[in-house]
């Protein structure tokens, strides 16, 4: 009788590529040069390869889908970067390829027959039809981020908002602030609503005025900051935490146009993976999120879900986020009041 035939991995070592560039080139999926598509599957065929026949290679599907419908680039983001590179070296070392969707609606179609054993899904939001679409499949899936309605089985990875978002507030007070603006509110993902949550609890507890700034990501002058910035002196912010990457850079740019000095009179902390921040000036205090291990231990849980489904405990894995304090948010000189 004919052996099993050539596996994933064989055509891997024979076109010279990885296992996630066969398994994207023969399933259609990922963004595989056209030239290296049509090679893979040239190879595939001189080995005849057959995906109908032989073991499959083990692979596991990842989707970032808090704003799916958009077309927009996550790989740009450095927190999705970060984690897509760890998640993926945490994949091939267990055995598995990792298959990366893309974020547009178009791949709605790829979702009910993309051929994987599990699938990580990244900032899940209400009503997410990706989710929807796994679920009726009964496919195994582990979230990066608190689902918006966890099933008792479910399984996550994520930070402690509350107390992240404490820490930077602590932070900002202690330097001398006491109009601490919070950019956020664009999102529906859990990471949004428990940052703005935490913010809103925090300065009810005291006494202090919140203030919630709306990110926009094409708003890079920052003009949403006109109006707080235009404020009178007791009216107007003096720190501004940022919950996503490009929010500092806006903040950064806002602040220079209204002669803002910081950290003299304005402070910052950004929720950002983005080195440039730590090399600016002032260097921007930022909090890093940890991507690569919330990577690495999305596919870990998800790798045991389907190898033992009963060993892997329902309910959050945490991963502690860090604050890195720099010159955006020192004392002023003279001490902690303005």
């Amino acid at each position: 009788m004919p052996g099993p035939g050539p596996t994933i991995a064989d055509i891997a070592r024979a076109a010279e590529v990885s296992t996630a560039t066969v398994s994207h080139a023969l399933g259609g999926t990922g963004r595989v040069g056209e030239s290296t598509r049509r090679r893979v599957r040239e190879v595939a065929a001189a080995l005849g390869y057959s995906a109908g026949r032989g073991p499959r290679t083990r692979t596991l599907g990842l989707a970032v889908t808090t704003y799916a419908g958009s077309a927009w680039n996550f790989v740009e983001i450095a927190y999705f970067s970060r984690l897509l590179t760890a998640a993926t070296a945490a994949a091939h070392a267990r055995g598995y390829a990792l298959t990366v969707l893309p974020a547009d609606r178009g791949a709605e179609p790829l979702w009910h027959t993309l051929a994987v054993d599990g699938m990580l899904l990244l900032d899940s939001p209400a009503g997410d039809p990706v989710l929807r679409a796994l679920r009726a499949r009964g496919l195994p899936v582990v979230f990066d981020g608190r689902p918006p309605d966890p099933r008792p089985a479910d399984v996550w990875v994520d930070n402690d908002h509350e107390a992240t978002t404490r820490e930077v507030l602590d932070h900002l007070a202690a330097s001398g602030a006491r109009r601490i603006a919070l950019h956020s509110a664009y999102g529906r993902e859990y990471y949004t609503e428990a940052v703005t949550s935490a913010y809103t609890r925090w300065c009810a507890e005291r006494g202090a005025p919140a203030l919630v700034v709306p990110f926009d990501p094409e708003d890079a002058p920052g003009h949403a900051f006109d109006a707080a910035f235009a404020a009178p002196g007791r009216l107007r912010p003096d720190a501004v935490y940022c919950v996503y990457d490009p929010g500092g850079r806006q903040v950064l740019a806002a602040a220079a146009r209204h002669g803002l000095r910081i950290p003299d009179e304005l402070r910052l902390v950004c929720a950002s993976e983005d080195p440039s921040y730590a090399a600016g000036d002032p260097a921007v205090s930022t909090v890093t999120l940890r991507p690569e291990v919330i990577g690495e231990r999305a596919v870990a849980a998800l790798v045991a879900l389907l190898e033992s489904p009963d060993g892997v405990p329902p309910g959050q894995l945490t991963v502690p986020a860090a604050l890195t304090a720099r010159m955006s948010s020192r004392t002023a000189p003279g001490g902690p009041s303005l």
